[in-house]
């Protein structure tokens, strides 16, 4: 695909079809209270577009999520580091992962609410398979893109009932101290309040410069919708996975994996990934395949033939 003919902006896994619901410009807070429920309430309410609104209430905390699909399968998709909820761009990720709609009923988590001054990738992935165990999720095929992957790394670790399958996007079993850097500028840019400076860094950084150039000036304008609550959980949320280390417990994953990376990653590098498959490439298993021109977020520059690979994998693992 051609970077220049991407119709989309995204940030992380936040999306926008066509520059429509751009980020930060999608539903309200308050209007996507309309459509919320407590897992154990009584009523689901249904949008438009056929996207189920939800919050799980555990005994620690409450976690947002929506779904769509109405297959019998089970997908759970992880995001990646953002700056904004995922929550606000359900739209345009229901659209981009369509293909699934008919076999599988998709799953899409945001982070828990109330986020504690200090959370490690670890606890992210603690809170998450609570939350899946809350909602009765087992063996599901589990895609994590970026964050959401190490998130979903740690989850097949220590608790393989809960993954069937695992899919892996831009992601890494192990943050450096070299690899940190890019995201402890993020950080010092939240911190120092610089809204515009973070969103332009983020993209340029996520995005192939093609991409990055066309949207430059729409995404500087949409740093005004960031609040100051967004910034602190940036914050805490991007701290999480300085000194992330799973990579000597790549072996405890039972279920086939999936790594997709790209050689061009300015996140991460390509190094990222070459761990994952060093660890792992002896595994009967485990395929792995590489991007090349699509940058960080290949999971939206590469799309719809990136969701078609990961369709393509879970078919092959059917279980």
């Amino acid at each position: 695909m051609d970077p220049m003919k991407f119709k989309y902006v995204r940030h992380g896994c936040r999306t926008t079809h066509r520059c429509r619901n751009l980020p930060g410009t999608g539903r309200s807070e308050a209007s996507l209270h309309e459509y919320r429920v407590r897992v154990m309430g009584d009523r689901v309410m249904k949008s438009q577009t056929d996207i189920l609104y939800n919050t799980v209430h555990t005994y620690d905390f409450r976690m947002d999520y929506f779904r769509f699909g109405t297959g019998e399968k089970t997908m759970v998709i992880l995001p990646g580091l953002s700056v904004q909820s995922v929550m606000n761009s359900a739209e345009a990720v229901a659209d981009e992962y369509k293909t699934f709609a008919e076999d599988y009923t998709v799953y899409v988590f945001d982070r828990r609410g109330d986020l504690p001054e200090t959370y490690a990738v670890r606890e992210m992935a603690e809170d998450a398979a609570e939350a899946f165990r809350f909602l009765g999720l087992r063996s599901v095929d589990l895609f994590g893109a970026s964050q959401g992957g190490m998130i979903a790394l740690v989850m097949a670790q220590d608790h393989p009932d809960l993954a069937g399958n695992l899919v892996l996007g831009s992601s890494a079993c192990r943050v450096t101290d070299r690899q940190f850097r890019t995201i402890a500028e993020w950080i010092a840019l939240a911190e120092r309040g610089d809204a515009q400076g973070l969103y332009l860094s983020f993209a340029e950084k996520l995005y192939p410069k093609a991409v990055f150039e066309q949207y430059k000036e729409i995404l500087a304008g949409l740093a005004g919708t960031v609040t100051e609550d967004e910034l602190r959980n940036f914050v805490i949320l991007a701290r999480g996975m300085e000194g992330f280390d799973v990579s000597d417990q790549m072996d405890r994953i039972q279920c086939p994996v999936l790594a997709l990376e790209a050689d061009d990653d300015r996140v991460l590098g390509a190094e990222a990934g070459a761990l994952i498959n060093k660890r792992m490439k002896e595994r009967p298993d485990f395929s792995y395949h590489v991007y090349s021109g699509f940058g960080h977020a290949a999971f939206d520059t590469a799309a719809p033939e990136y969701q078609e690979r990961i369709f393509r994998f879970f078919a092959q693992h059917g279980h």
